[in-house]
């Protein structure tokens, strides 16, 4: 475990109620039954954790109110719960001591629904023919028992049993597929610390296309593995949308460094979608971003710049958003400027014209929870990104930004972090740039070239 790894902060100050400081988990092993006819989901899950500073006499975990327990066990023993209002409190046989390794089992079967919030549902999304999982930012525990930190990172082995009529898709690599009688059980591995939030499931009747670029910077042995999974009627259209991704990874590598990630994934749900979905290792898509025409490609670009900003270097509470929808915006731009597109100082300038028109009461480091998702999040975090570029210049700027994803390679990152990275690739002092850009919330004039 690294020192920004277990450096976790505190409760998160957006969503107290949401996890449990006092432990963290490691390892989530989930074996799941789904049948989509009934929407009916079985599970276990096993949980390897680590008890914090003090002794555990109880500890929780997230998980919603409809699902039925089979039962709670704590290193094997049976342990008292009470499952209450999406909290699930348990109290092992016998207190765990300070730093104790231990192990959490849990079985429950319902039907999954998403998590209610002010941004509509969240989590396990049953859909015309299958299911999908969009958790961002609190919906993990619609789905399975969690410790729903951002920053509790533990690794994931995931096993879906599904009829066999469907693709079962995870983020992560596929270690089996078994077909027993009319039922076909998935098992995925995701080796590298996740957040709870960015674990995805998606079911449903795709057809397998494999994507290759060139030799990856994570193994030079090969490219990057990557992997779509798309209804056979929008096959077309995804060569053409979807023409391109392999030539951004290609360009992200050389630019972030190398992917963070055995392989990447993407999957284009059989139904429309608000938002592409973001997830470790994998992206969904909805049937109305294709179209043939390449109109959604700064998405395509967008979802993939996430496996960077946001999924290996993870915010360490909520409050740090914009350090995943600035750097991912940002990302759109320099793919823009790359492909031969409007460049991004073009896009930067298009961005604070807009801003200029909108209330200027948002905070980019500490937005709150009403407005974390605000239009403005990303447009001013891409701007404050920019703005970072012309302010280090070209050379150091980009050395910052490859040392920013080496450095807290699946880690948990804040704003002060980024603010003492930055320090290191000038001489002149960054204060007064993250107090206009970042912590003030006027929006400063449009930055010019240095000269």
């Amino acid at each position: 475990m690294s020192q920004k790894q277990a450096a976790a902060p505190g409760v998160d100050p957006y969503f107290p109620g949401s996890g449990d400081v006092r432990y963290r988990v490691h390892r989530y092993e989930l074996a799941l039954d789904y049948r989509p006819a009934s929407n009916r989901l079985k599970g276990t899950a096993r949980l390897g954790a680590v008890a914090g500073e003090a002794a555990l006499r109880e500890f929780s975990l997230d998980l919603a109110a409809g699902f039925r327990l089979g039962g709670v066990s704590v290193d094997g023993r049976d342990a008292h719960y009470a499952h209450r209002a999406g909290k699930l409190r348990i109290r092992p046989a016998k207190a765990l001591e300070p730093g104790a390794a231990f192990t959490v089992e849990v079985r429950y079967t319902g039907n999954p629904q998403p998590v209610r919030s002010q941004w509509g549902g969240l989590g396990w999304e049953e859909l015309t023919d299958g299911a999908l999982v969009a958790s961002q930012p609190v919906g993990a525990p619609s789905w399975y028992p969690c410790n729903d930190r951002p920053a509790d990172k533990a690794s994931y082995l995931i096993s879906v049993t599904a009829p066999s009529s469907y693709t079962v898709v995870v983020g992560g690599r596929l270690l089996a597929s078994t077909v027993r009688a009319s039922s076909t059980t998935w098992v995925y591995e995701q080796p590298a610390p996740t957040s709870s939030y960015l674990v995805t499931v998606s079911i449903g009747r795709y057809e397998t296309v494999r994507l290759t670029g060139r030799t990856s910077g994570f193994d030079p042995r090969r490219p990057v593995p990557q992997t779509a999974y798309v209804p056979v009627p929008l096959l077309s259209e995804f060569a053409t949308d979807f023409g391109r991704q392999t030539r951004i990874m290609d360009f992200f590598e050389d630019v972030f460094g190398p992917y963070p990630f055995e392989e990447y994934a993407v999957v284009v749900a059989d139904e429309e979608l608000d938002v592409p979905v973001e997830a470790q290792g994998l992206a969904t898509f909805g049937t109305n971003h294709l179209g043939g025409e390449r109109r959604s490609e700064r998405l395509v670009a967008h979802e993939l710049a996430h496996q960077w900003f946001g999924n290996s270097l993870s915010i360490a509470d909520w409050r740090h958003i914009w350090l995943n929808e600035g750097f991912a915006k940002y990302a759109e731009w320099l793919w823009s400027e790359h492909a031969g597109g409007p460049t991004a100082a073009a896009h930067a300038a298009a961005a604070h014209a807009w801003l200029t028109r909108q209330r200027q009461d948002l905070r980019l480091d500490d937005p709150g929870r009403r407005l974390m998702f605000d239009d403005r999040v990303y447009e001013r975090g891409g701007l404050a990104v920019h703005a970072l570029r012309l302010a280090l210049g070209e050379g150091a700027f980009f050395r910052m930004l490859k040392g920013w994803t080496v450095i807290y390679r699946h880690g948990t990152v804040t704003t002060a972090g980024l603010a003492a990275h930055a320090q290191q690739y000038t001489a002149r002092p960054l204060d007064g740039f993250f107090d206009t850009w970042v912590r003030n919330t006027a929006l400063p004039p449009l930055p010019a070239r240095r000269r």
